[in-house]
């Protein structure tokens, strides 16, 4: 549990420096606690449709991802986290990745922040 509570405010801080460094990335509310309880939904759901949809398309891609030598994986993050502000959008959360670009420049981002922030923060594997 604690495992999943970390990742998930690892993934919450992510979005939020995507967020912060790209204007076509936008979480919007009327308040600060508004905006952090949406943030934590939409890391939550960034968390579920990266564990269970990106490794089907991963393994569906396999071929694409041995022609590309791995650079496939930017445009598989870009399609999760457009899924992602899809998925946001039907729950009526105020999360918007607008365009292609911008979310291949977001799932940069987030996978640096996230990977940097996994080697920090605490871990239930010891």
């Amino acid at each position: 549990m604690k495992n999943f509570v970390v990742k998930t405010i690892a993934n919450a801080a992510a979005l939020a420096v995507a967020i912060w460094l790209l204007k076509d990335i936008t979480l919007t509310g009327e308040s600060t606690g508004r905006k952090t309880l949406t943030l934590l939904l939409v890391a939550l759901i960034f968390g579920v449709v990266n564990f269970v949809v990106k490794p089907v398309v991963k393994l569906l891609s396999l071929p694409l991802f041995i022609l590309t030598l791995g650079l496939i994986t930017l445009v598989i993050n870009a399609l999760m986290l457009l899924l992602t502000s899809w998925l946001a959008k039907e729950l009526d959360l105020a999360f918007h990745v607008q365009g292609f670009w911008t979310a291949v420049l977001g799932g940069v981002i987030i996978s640096i922040v996230s990977w940097a922030l996994h080697m920090v923060l605490p871990d239930d594997r010891d």
